[in-house]
């Protein structure tokens, strides 16, 4: 039996020949938008499948046997017409508040083209289908009215003029959809400021602590981690040097604690009692090479420390510097006489230098050798008289040098930052040393050593004071109550303040020899070695103390 006959199917070809042929425009993106479907659903669409499509009539046909491409369109919209029961099954049923024109969506044809810009089409596609050319009564309605565009609606809600959705814009289909408050929301929000309480400080409130103020007026002020590496390393070797004693002295005990170490421990224990090498004079345990190490060249340039010349000393001859002031610790006095780091050998060539300390020094296991390898001798008679008349090219201690710091631990009590006070008057007896081995006197003065710390007042505490004095004279030294910076901290510790030091060696007070000088010989040395030191400082007090809080004092 033959199949029945389709229905013809009388849709608006999509092709672009076939549209030119039955002289329609050509198919854009905007046609499909701004096509009516029939407000009746008269037209089918495809199935899930796409191959049987119905139409009004009830008849289906197969779009296998159509050439062209059909156009399927798509549009909910909310007619206002009571609900009927020829609805689709299955299909989900919302409830809309908006108006009914404020979702809509159609099918384009696949077909690749981009649509022309600027160019939308005012009136629909013609069709021979009968019932795509019934007009719909929505748009009778609009027609009836003048206007073919549909209105943009507004959507409001129970509120009185209250626009809660309004419609933007539309272009190529798409509508936008923004949210308009109310014209008198701007004047509600000026009013509610206007009218809000504004509170003055110290009027109608309090307020409690500000949180950190403790930290802001903290006096100390700690180390940045991004500090260059030089920069620590100059920080270890100074803090060695500061705790060499103390150093040391622990290794000492700790190697004490291990049975294992006695055998050799006991021996050196009789070695150290019993050597005289502080004393000798003949600097058999100096070291130059321990004393050119680098290391001491970042010991000097962490204040940084200087070394000045007025005038070159022959080294046909021997001298005795005198290092002003004492200080705490005697920085300068180390960097420049017992190391190379500030190139005493090259300023003076041919001289050979020893540092002198306390005797009792070198009675320290282990830092006795240390002090010893550096070139340091005991400032004792015996020593000083060893080290002028023994050694040199004539073996009569030409060419030696020994430096004392003259002011002793009673200087080192009235060391305060920005001044120079010098216990001197009473001090004579280097100059008695110098005319009894025929040394030429050599006055060396250190601007910035008392600099690099700060101790307590001995005005403001005269009873410490009295009590350190007490020491020194039971003891033969004392012990400052002093303070600097710490090794990662800028404020609390005991390593000297970063500080510069400019230590300048004046000129020579030529001596002439005497077994026993007399006491108006050593008087007048003395004056004018007093002299000398005074001329140093108003001729360098301006470049190197700035700063300073007081002139140049010679106490007792």
């Amino acid at each position: 039996m033959a199949a029945p006959s389709a229905a013809p199917h009388n849709t608006e070809p999509a092709l672009p020949d076939e549209r030119k042929k039955q002289q329609l425009p050509p198919k854009s993106y905007a046609d499909a938008v701004e096509q009516e479907p029939p407000a009746n659903g008269t037209n089918g669409t495809n199935d899930a499948n796409g191959t049987n499509v119905t139409n009004g009539n009830g008849t289906e046909h197969d779009d296998s046997k159509q050439t062209g491409h059909m156009a399927s369109v798509l549009r909910i919209v909310d007619t206002g017409a009571p609900e009927t029961k020829d609805k689709q099954e299955g299909r989900p049923q919302f409830e809309r508040q908006e108006s009914k024109h404020e979702y809509s969506a159609a099918g384009l044809d696949d077909t690749p083209r981009t649509p022309p810009r600027n160019k939308h089409r005012k009136t629909g596609s013609k069709s021979s289908n009968s019932s795509q050319d019934k007009p719909s009564a929505d748009e009778k309605e609009s027609k009836s009215n003048g206007s073919d565009k549909p209105k943009k609606p507004k959507v409001k809600d129970h509120r009185k003029d209250t626009t809660v959705f309004e419609t933007v814009g539309e272009q190529n289909g798409s509508k936008l959809i923004s949210v308009k408050t109310t014209g008198t929301y701007e004047k509600q929000i000026q009013k509610d400021q206007k009218e809000a309480p504004k509170y003055e400080i110290g009027e109608g409130i309090t307020s409690g602590k500000k949180p950190g103020q403790r930290w802001e007026r903290s006096a100390i002020r700690f180390a940045p981690l991004n500090v260059p590496l030089h920069r620590r390393l100059q920080t270890l070797v100074v803090l060695f040097h500061t705790l060499c004693i103390a150093i040391c002295v622990s290794a000492f005990c700790f190697l004490c604690a291990i049975p294992l170490f006695w055998p050799l421990l006991i021996p050196y224990m009789i070695y150290c009692m019993s050597s005289k090498a502080s004393t000798s004079g003949t600097m058999s345990h100096r070291s130059e090479f321990l004393r050119s190490l680098p290391v001491w060249s970042l010991f000097a340039s962490y204040f940084p420390a200087r070394l000045h010349r007025t005038q070159e000393l022959p080294p046909t001859r021997k001298y005795i510097f005198g290092y002003h002031p004492h200080g705490i610790i005697s920085m300068g006095a180390f960097a420049a006489f017992s190391t190379e780091a500030l190139g005493f050998s090259q300023l003076f060539p041919g001289i050979k230098n020893a540092l002198l300390t306390l005797d009792s020094n070198f009675r320290i296991p282990i830092y006795r050798d240390y002090a010893l390898a550096m070139g340091l001798a005991s400032v004792s008679k015996e020593s000083c008289e060893n080290l002028l008349s023994r050694g040199g090219p004539n073996k009569e201690g030409m060419g030696r040098a020994i430096t004392i710091v003259v002011g002793g631990a009673r200087e080192s009590l009235d060391a305060q930052p920005y001044q120079l006070r010098l216990v001197l008057k009473r001090r004579k007896g280097f100059v008695k040393m110098a005319i009894r081995t025929g040394a030429d006197l050599v006055p060396v003065l250190a601007f910035g050593e008392n600099d690099l710390y700060d101790q307590f007042q001995p005005d403001s505490h005269p009873k410490i004071h009295k009590f350190q004095l007490i020491v020194k004279k039971l003891l033969g030294f004392t012990i400052p109550l002093f303070h600097a910076r710490g090794v990662f901290n800028y404020d609390v510790g005991l390593m000297p303040y970063r500080r510069p030091m400019n230590i300048v060696v004046g000129r020579p007070i030529r001596v002439v020899q005497s077994p026993h000088p007399d006491q108006e010989d050593i008087d007048r040395v003395h004056e004018r070695y007093i002299q000398e030191l005074e001329r140093i400082w108003e001729a360098w007090k301006d470049d190197f103390a700035p700063n300073r809080k007081e002139e140049l004092q010679v106490l007792e």
